[in-house]
């Protein structure tokens, strides 16, 4: 690799975490160089500082291409074709949920919704469709709360993710309160035995 060694340790973190993912090693290292760079990066920049083949970084751009993760640009009186990242993480963010619900979560909504249409007989798979039906509904929950999510500015969106601690305390404040306001069990009188 050809880069500076803190890009070169996020780069080479990124590959990892990459494949823990769903995607691979090539694909997180390309994704992390672009998001750290100053500037859009054509594929021989970054095949030169990163060490792979030019082929491998073209497979990469089209795989980040494919989940809408690098925008394309071109340059006056270059032909090349040069990639960034959104600026905004919150917009990255946006985009991965977006293309996750809809490779993974849509289809297995799908899946569902079909199994719940069915009338099953047996016992076994009366039980089953009974999980699936909670199944469905907590990805049906989870997928409302984050169409709404998705529509959130920035600010709010961070705003909202900060709230978790509060919530949290508040919680804890609840039940502390509620704990002190516990009717005791009164002592048993002489004239109760």
């Amino acid at each position: 690799m050809n880069l500076a060694p803190l890009t070169q340790r996020f780069v080479l973190h990124f590959g990892e975490m990459g494949s823990r993912w769903g995607i691979n090693r090539t694909v997180g290292q390309i994704y992390a160089l672009l998001f750290v760079s100053a500037k859009p990066l054509n594929a021989d920049d970054i095949a030169e500082g990163l060490g792979f083949s030019r082929s491998n970084v073209s497979m990469g751009l089209k795989e980040l291409s494919s989940w809408n993760l690098v925008r394309l640009h071109h340059l006056p009186n270059d032909r090349r074709e040069y990639f960034e990242t959104p600026e905004d993480v919150w917009a990255i963010f946006r985009t991965l949920a977006a293309e996750r619900r809809k490779r993974e979560i849509d289809p297995t909504l799908s899946m569902l919704r079909d199994a719940l249409m069915e009338r099953p007989m047996l016992a076994e798979d009366i039980h089953a469709q009974s999980r699936m039906k909670e199944m469905h509904d907590l990805i049906e929950l989870g997928t409302s709360w984050l169409d709404e999510v998705q529509s959130m500015d920035s600010a709010s969106l961070a705003s909202l993710l900060k709230m978790g601690a509060q919530v949290k305390k508040l919680l804890q404040v609840k039940d502390r309160v509620k704990q002190a306001f516990k009717p005791t069990k009164a002592a048993p009188t002489e004239g109760d035995a």
